[in-house]
């Protein structure tokens, strides 16, 4: 039932936080919902995660009070259909770039779950200059409950690399692209989301993105180095005294 709840959540309006814990770990998936993320993204098109440990993670995220959203490496009919067998919350397909392609997803969804697809959140992936291409047809395909925009798959496709320097924006272009995007998938009446950081969050729901993926290491790593930051001050403001003078 997580997915519908999540789903019922997004249509009434509300922002919902996927942190991806970026470590196959199904009490940090458990401890991070307890928290009070909304759900844990489980990455299996770049991470390593089984079956039997995306369906512990999944598992564990709804003990927490969460859900568990999962993205596939592929279409794969039969792929598809394990991991919704294996009991996740959801999936993240990730190149969506047809609304034929849009179909097969759902179908394959309504296939697995003959009976309660509807308590599976389904998004799909828009990532790549040929998906803003056909957009349009895309959103018209019924079934599919979050269009996500990924930054990072659509800057390669628009040649430029999928990430940045850190503290660095990405080029112009691909934030515009994103901006419009966005904008488009809103106009049209459907949920939107996309990739965010701390310090632009803001930006991206004012933007109409309401479905909020982040990285933990990122964050986790900033606020480590902050403490560092902090703790050489201290001992800058209050030098140890040699035992010996």
């Amino acid at each position: 039932m997580i997915g519908a709840k999540l789903r019922q959540r997004l249509a009434a309006g509300e922002h919902l936080l996927m942190i991806n814990p970026n470590h196959v770990s199904s009490g940090l998936a458990g401890r991070l919902t307890e928290l009070k993320a909304d759900a844990i993204f489980i990455d299996c098109e770049h991470g390593t995660a089984s079956f039997d440990e995306a369906r512990e993670m999944a598992r564990a995220a709804r003990s927490g009070g969460g859900g568990a959203i999962l993205r596939p490496d592929s279409h794969q009919r039969s792929l598809l259909t394990r991991y919704l067998n294996a009991g996740v919350d959801g999936l993240m397909v990730p190149l969506v770039n047809t609304a034929e392609q849009a179909r097969a997803v759902v179908a394959t969804v309504r296939h697995a779950c003959p009976a309660d697809f509807e308590k599976k959140l389904l998004i799909c992936m828009v990532e790549t200059v040929e998906a803003v291409g056909n957009l349009d047809e895309i959103l018209a395909v019924e079934g599919i409950d979050v269009f996500f925009v990924g930054p990072g798959d659509l800057s390669q496709s628009m040649g430029f690399l999928p990430s940045v320097p850190r503290g660095q924006p990405r080029p112009r272009e691909v934030l515009d692209l994103v901006e419009s995007t966005l904008a488009r998938i809103r106009a049209a009446g459907k949920i939107a989301g996309t990739l965010v950081i701390e310090e632009d969050i803001e930006h991206w729901s004012r933007c109409g993105a309401q479905l909020l993926y982040c990285h933990i290491d990122p964050f986790l790593r900033d606020k480590i180095e902050a403490m560092h930051e902090l703790a050489g001050r201290k001992s800058e403001r209050h030098p140890t005294r040699s035992l010996l003078s």
